[in-house]
Formats: structure tokens, C-alpha cells, sequence
């Protein structure tokens, strides 16, 4: 259920200041912690995103069913999967799906209460919904996929060396954390493609064979102009193709997006990301781009 929520004091003044402003998308996400154990001063990401946590971001215009979208479920709270995780000392830079729970600074006993509660088999995310003073206990602790730099020192300090499925605890400004790693992936990576650079891999029979193109203009729109080898999701029809985009396409292959002029390629393409597609690109101005730059056989309109 997704619902305002108010931060227990003292943290309400923070979580407030903290609060990530304004931004082209309405984002769902009842992980409000993620802003509060945020670097203070720290800018947030374009779209509220990491990430590529499991916050679903769309188009306001956009209708579709977001019971659709969640983790899989257990009564009373959503539950993340258990995900591989990337062999260490690769040098590449690591997500953590983490939760946690939040006591307040005078509660260290209590903390050492849970530790061994859940030494005898309790779980902590059923601890979270209860104890936490976070407001992600409604999540059961669950703060999403986060990355370095966008926790405080503490906290990142504390999970970026816990062992996977572990229990630790922290103390941060905001009181005592008990926090455990769900799992870890490769830090996913969006960037945008220029039409001129993307023309040279399109020639390439090789490249059409490894990556996945996406088109997510209107069927009227790909009726006038269109480039082979894309597949067709119309962003109208997100809430038909986004529930099943993780099984339709490969979150590890390269996926490249476009539309007329660039815009809602790249809203797309960090809704992807943020459903861990480890390499998503954006065709930079869009098709339109396309034609007047590279190829003027392509038709404009």
C-alpha cells in the first residue's frame, strides 16, 4: 500500500530537508528512509533513482496496475528475491538490496534483544514491520538497491563490508541499525548514444545479434517512420508490456531505446535501469536525430 507516512521524531526535520525536490516523474515508492540516511547536503539522482532500487517510475499519464509490479509477497509485506551475486574483487561497482531495522539512540538494549531474537531463527524484516521507528517498516525494513555515495558514512561503511544475508549493526545519526544485505549486483548503467555512433553498430550484423532494441513510439508514429529490428512498446501501452518487461527482454543484454525525439526514450530507459537492466542506452534525439543526421532515407514527420 503506498500512503503518506510520517517519520517518527527527531527525524522528522531531516527526513524534510532531506527530501528530494520536484522531478518530471511521479515516483512510487514507500521506502521514504532511503532519504532520510542520505549523505546530508547530498544531491539526489535524476529520478529518485537508484535506482536501481525497485521504485517504479513512470509518466503521471500513465495508468497500469502496480500491484503488478511488486516483489514477490508474503503476508503482511513485500519480500525481495535472492539474487546471485557478483564475484568478488571483479573491480566492478556494487548495488546492495538491504534492509533494516531503526531504534533510537537510548535503545541499544533492545537492539541486543533483537540480535539474539534473531539468533533463535526470528527474521529481521518481520522485526523491521514491527520495531523499526523507520518508516520503511511498512516494507519490513526494505530500503532498496542503493550504491556507494548515497548513504551516510556509517551506514554505507557497515553494509559495503557485511557479509551477504548477514546481520550487522550500525550507529548513524539517527540512532541504531541492524541491517542485512539481501543481495548484490553490477551497478546498472544508462548512457546515451549519439544517432552517428549508433549507426556505426547498426551496420554491424553482429551487433544486431547481441542487443536489444526497443521503439516505444505509437503504432501511427512507426507507421511513418521506423528502422528495422526494433521491437514496438508503445509507452501508451506501458501497463500492458511493463509487468512482464523482465521475461519479454534480458535485464543483462545491452538494451537500446528510442522514440521520436530522445524524451520519453529516456524516461523509459531509467524506468528500465530501475528494473536492473545492467546496460540500458538512449538514442539521443530520437529517430528524428536519426534521419536528419545520419540517414536521410528515414522519413521525418
Amino acid at each position: 500500500m503506498l500512503r503518506a507516512t510520517r517519520l517518527p521524531s527527531p527525524a522528522a526535520a531531516t527526513v524534510s530537508a532531506l527530501r528530494p525536490s520536484l522531478v518530471p516523474f511521479q515516483t512510487f515508492s514507500s521506502l521514504h528512509c532511503y532519504s532520510h540516511l542520505r549523505k546530508l547536503g547530498a544531491s539526489p539522482p535524476p529520478l529518485l533513482n537508484p535506482l536501481c532500487r525497485r521504485t517504479l517510475t513512470y509518466p503521471p499519464s500513465l495508468a497500469y496496475n502496480r500491484a503488478s509490479f511488486s516483489m514477490p509477497m508474503v503476508p503482511g509485506r513485500p519480500r525481495p528475491i535472492a539474487l546471485s551475486s557478483p564475484a568478488s574483487g571483479s573491480g566492478v561497482e556494487r548495488e546492495l538490496l538491504v534492509q533494516h531495522l531503526l531504534v533510537k539512540e537510548g535503545d541499544e538494549n533492545l537492539l541486543v534483544d533483537f540480535q539474539r531474537r534473531i539468533a533463535r531463527g526470528e527474521d529481521l524484516g518481520d522485526l523491521a514491520a514491527e520495531y523499526s521507528i523507520c518508516p520503511s517498516k511498512q516494507e519490513g525494513g526494505l530500503l532498496g538497491w542503493v550504491k556507494r555515495g548515497q548513504m551516510v558514512p556509517e551506514f554505507e561503511e557497515a553494509a559495503f563490508t557485511a557479509p551477504l544475508n548477514k546481520v550487522v549493526r550500525c550507529k548513524t545519526q539517527f540512532g541504531w541499525h541492524l541491517l542485512q544485505i539481501l543481495s548484490e549486483r553490477e551497478e546498472c548503467v544508462l548512457r546515451e548514444i549519439q544517432p552517428k555512433d549508433f549507426h556505426v553498430k547498426f551496420q554491424d550484423p553482429e551487433f544486431l545479434e547481441e542487443v536489444q532494441l526497443i521503439d516505444v513510439r505509437e503504432p501511427d508514429e512507426v507507421a511513418k517512420a521506423s528502422l528495422p529490428s526494433f521491437e514496438v512498446l508503445p509507452l501508451r501501452q506501458f501497463g500492458t508490456w511493463g509487468p512482464e518487461i523482465t521475461t519479454k527482454l534480458d535485464p543483462q543484454k545491452d538494451t537500446y531505446v528510442m522514440c521520436h525525439h530522445g524524451m520519453r526514450s529516456l524516461q523509459v530507459a531509467k524506468w528500465l535501469q530501475s528494473q536492473g537492466f545492467q546496460r540500458v542506452y538512449n538514442l539521443t534525439g530520437g529517430i528524428h536525430a536519426y534521419a536528419t543526421t545520419v540517414d536521410p532515407t528515414v522519413p521525418t514527420y
